[in-house]
């Protein structure tokens, strides 16, 4: 329908700039044969900015404005506003505009909806005029930022996109960027008109054909090396064979939906978006028991709005709610085929969470689109649980994630400082960018005084230690993080890379599943494991797997038995520590050979990328940690007892992915990804028994392909 919107638009501007134009030739004949072609250069086709969220293209300049009739002109906008492509206030402003202005108006509101463009009109005026050459690299200063024609895997527009035209030369490969560089304008998204909002759907329909070397999970994406889904027996074991594995997948399929709302003010653009896939729970139901495995169940992505309010030319300032990409962690993601886990827990971190942000947009100077840009929100505090970890499923699942973050009584902290800067001015090439981000968050774990083990006297230390807290306790950890990021796309290839560091790195899909663990160093005595039980029962259904135990200590030696007054303590609850990141080498292939940019050998692109997610040593070689079961002497007598698989004994996850793209057009693309997930064990432990064999280390060598349908 918006198609059709366009075409009909297009077709009534052309006739009523036809007809003077017609009126006139028929006056007066040119005096030389050539002169249709004098301005042939104007009408070239104008190369495409391969942005996603470009900002809007210069209004088109006519010189047909002075004559065409203001009857034509106002018969045309009744045209418009009765098919919805204007809104009747934007045909009122127009018609009472100075005379002779009221045709450049128009084209320009035609032109920022993205109905019209340059060659639309250079082509109705100068029908003789011929497309130059093209020649490729060349330089010019196009403004471009990300792109579905030079990102095809995660086509996620955001709002104030216009749809680009064709492009004149192959765009380079655009890093993904969920942040846009430039704002978005009034009036910029191009779609569907439901009334006064504009409506733009967007995503992509994805299947793949996987085959993994090792997979012992059973699972259609690289999980890291611990079994969860094997039974006891099997966490780190594959059997009589590597256990490989075919999977066939379609729950990669994307949708989603930008909106545009109006504003009086031509300074304030209200823009949103709404996205989900299929990439979440399976089905289990009475008609669907047996299927699950293909019964996808669809899940929310984002679901945010965005008011931007533009203090001047090169002042954009903005306000974001609902839940969005984290300042923290997705400045950068992979480029890859396999988007199910996205390089999760294998250096790619990154995560989408509940939010409320500001920020500001500064342009320092126009030319090499030098633009500042500065976030700072408040998100959801979270601390993700794993949900196939021990027998609480579910329960443990929201216990962690959406108790102990919200018990802690304060919001998360996120911030993100960007500087953008056009390296490579050819046309096509995206401006660099470099960006630092943090966070900082605590989780807590409250301890009611029900769940004491004092018996009333006989559980003598027990009575001394919990007496010192006779209203129950909380034990809380930190969560913190620092993260670098560098993007720079170039006409001969595009680098990106990216590092972090941080403690419980979980929820962001780092430090090896870790969380944190129970400190009782320095500790004469503890209470609090019983029954069976890593620590006290705590409010959001603790102790929680892969976690510490909430414990009460002594500090001093124990008297009688008891612990002495004033030497009764909270033991220390202590984030795990990781560190790692990513390096991307993209290259354009189809551009190194001055492909056709309208052909199908336009789209070929190959991408290298290693990756890892490693934990500190120093947490993982703890004494008062949780292998004790392992025969390394590194516990204390009461160190496996607070805390339960905490840290789990993953050193690293190693990545190394190759992926080549082939394009066929616009919307429609080939994937093919080779690509290895590796899992270390920390102290060289042969941990592993893979196919019968001991080893230090699991590998899954995977193989993955398929195609990707835009629209």
């Amino acid at each position: 329908m918006s198609t059709l919107k366009k075409w009909l638009s297009s077709f009534l501007v052309v006739a009523v700039m036809a007809v003077p134009v017609m009126a006139g030739s028929s006056d007066a004949k040119p005096a030389s044969g050539n002169s249709g072609n004098t301005n042939s250069a104007e009408a070239s086709p104008t190369p495409a900015s391969p942005s996603p969220n470009p900002s809007p293209a210069p209004s088109p300049s006519v010189s047909l404005a002075t004559t065409t009739s203001d009857a034509n002109v106002s018969a045309l906008l009744n045209v418009l506003v009765q098919k919805g492509v204007l809104a009747p206030t934007e045909a009122n402003s127009i018609r009472n505009a100075a005379p002779g202005a009221e045709f450049q108006l128009l084209v320009e509101a035609l032109s920022r909806k993205g109905i019209l463009s340059a060659a639309d009109l250079s082509a109705a005026a100068l029908p003789a005029a011929q497309p130059t050459a093209f020649a490729a690299p060349v330089a010019a200063s196009e403004n471009v930022e990300t792109s579905l024609d030079g990102q095809t895997p995660l086509p996620s527009r955001v709002a104030g996109e216009v749809k680009p035209p064709p492009p004149g030369v192959i765009p380079a490969i655009a890093p993904i960027r969920v942040f846009p560089v430039d704002a978005p304008k009034p009036g910029a998204l191009a779609g569907i008109k439901a009334g006064p909002i504009t409506l733009a759907p967007y995503g992509f329909i994805k299947a793949t054909v996987v085959h993994d070397s090792s997979d012992p999970d059973g699972d259609d994406f690289p999980f890291p090396g611990i079994w969860l889904n094997a039974g006891g027996n099997s966490t780190f074991n594959t059997g009589p064979t590597k256990d490989p594995e075919v999977h066939i997948k379609a729950r990669s399929t994307r949708f989603g939906m930008n909106f545009e709302w109006p504003d009086i003010s031509p300074k304030l653009t209200l823009t949103g978006k709404i996205e989900g896939d299929f990439e979440g729970n399976f089905s289990e139901v009475a008609n669907r028991d047996v299927s699950s495995i293909r019964s996808n169940q669809p899940q929310l992505r984002l679901a945010f709005v965005r008011m931007d309010y533009h203090a001047s030319d090169a002042t954009d300032i903005f306000f974001v709610g609902g839940q969005d990409w984290t300042l923290f962690g997705s400045g950068a993601l992979m480029n890859i085929v396999e988007t199910t886990f996205n390089g999760a827990f294998w250096g790619n971190i990154y995560t989408r969470s509940p939010q409320l942000r500001v920020g500001f947009i500064q342009t320092l100077e126009k030319e090499h689109k030098v633009n500042l840009e500065g976030q700072f929100g408040v998100m959801m505090p979270s601390t993700g649980q794993i949900e196939k970890l021990g027998s609480l499923q579910l329960a443990g699942q929201i216990g962690q994630g959406e108790r102990e973050g919200a018990d802690s009584d304060r919001p998360e902290w996120e911030g993100r400082a960007a500087l953008s800067y056009q390296i490579d001015p050819a046309k096509g090439v995206a401006p660099a960018q470099i960006a630092l981000a943090g966070f900082r968050a605590r989780r807590t774990s409250i301890v009611p005084n029900s769940s004491y083990l004092c018996d009333g006297g006989e559980n003598v230390l027990a009575c001394s230690l919990e007496s010192a807290f006779p209203n129950g306790f909380q034990a809380s950890s930190t969560q913190w993080g620092g993260q670098i990021v560098a993007q720079i796309p170039t006409r001969w290839f595009t680098l990106v890379a990216t590092a972090y560091k941080g403690g419980d790195l979980r929820f962001y899909f780092g430090g090896q599943i870790n969380s944190y663990f129970t400190d009782t160093g320095n500790l004469t005595a503890i209470s609090g494991p019983a029954n069976g039980l890593n620590g006290y029962v705590t409010a959001d259904g603790g102790p929680l797997a892969a976690a510490g135990g909430a414990v009460l200590g002594c500090t001093a030696v124990l008297v009688d038995g008891a612990c002495p007054t004033g030497s009764a303590v909270i033991a220390a609850q202590r984030p795990i520590r990781s560190f790692g990141g990513f390096v991307q080498l993209g290259l354009p292939i189809s551009r190194w050979f001055n492909a056709n940019p309208k052909g199908h050998n336009a789209g070929w692109q190959l991408q290298f990328t290693l990756g890892k997610d490693q934990v500190v040593d120093r947490d993982l070689n703890n004494p008062n940690g949780s292998f004790c079961g392992l025969g390394l002497n590194n516990c204390n007598p009461f160190g496996s007892s607070v805390n339960n698989a905490a840290p789990l004994p993953l050193l690293m996850g190693k990545s190394a992915i190759g992926t080549l793209y082939y394009k066929i057009n616009t919307w429609a693309t080939f994937g093919f990804e080779q690509s290895i997930y590796a899992t270390r064990i920390f102290d060289h432990v042969n941990l592993y028994t893979i196919a019968g064999a001991g080893s230090n280390e699991w590998q899954d060598h995977r193989t993955e392909f398929g195609p990707i349908f835009t629209f």
